[in-house]
């Protein structure tokens, strides 16, 4: 997992041309962990801080009406906002898609950034929207009856990625 993560932070600054202007916004619940480590890796590569945050999408999801009873996630967007900045949404798995359209719905009630990428810890593909990560770090093909979950030491105590 650290590997990859570090893939993903020097994937980022290579497509930035350094770690000006970019913003990390994790994704709740395991997004934000992972938004904090990618800082801290391009931290690591450049000696530069990123600011970093997280979004609450709750009420943007489209899944109200059969789950609506939900409590808002914590946000905090990093001093300076988001306009005329690189924001990278992070997420640690890409499915369907609507996670992250709820996140970029978001964002757009946040401020007008100069460009949104995405960055994800496993794409498993089964898109229902079009949607594509910029920066990936791992494809892993699955069935739409399988799972895949991952596990991160400041959520859940464990870590790792399975498959169920």
């Amino acid at each position: 997992m650290q590997r990859a993560l570090k893939r993903i932070a020097h994937e980022i600054l290579e497509g930035n041309k350094g770690p000006d202007d970019l913003v990390l916004l994790g994704i709740p619940t395991r997004g934000v962990p992972l938004a904090h480590r990618l800082a801290a890796a391009v931290a690591g590569v450049e000696g530069a801080e990123v600011p970093t945050g997280s979004l609450d999408i709750t009420m943007y999801r489209d899944d109200l009406r059969s789950q609506p009873t939900r409590a808002p996630e914590p946000m905090k967007v990093p001093v300076g906002g988001v306009d005329g900045k690189v924001v990278v949404l992070v997420d640690d798995v890409l499915y369907s898609g609507r996670t992250v359209r709820a996140a970029l719905d978001s964002l757009a009630d946040l401020g007008r950034p100069a460009s949104v990428r995405l960055a994800v810890l496993v794409d498993r593909g089964h898109r229902e929207l079009p949607i594509r990560a910029d920066y990936v770090g791992k494809n892993l093909p699955t069935s739409r009856t399988e799972r895949v979950m991952v596990r991160l030491h400041e959520a859940d105590g464990a870590e790792g990625v399975w498959i169920a």
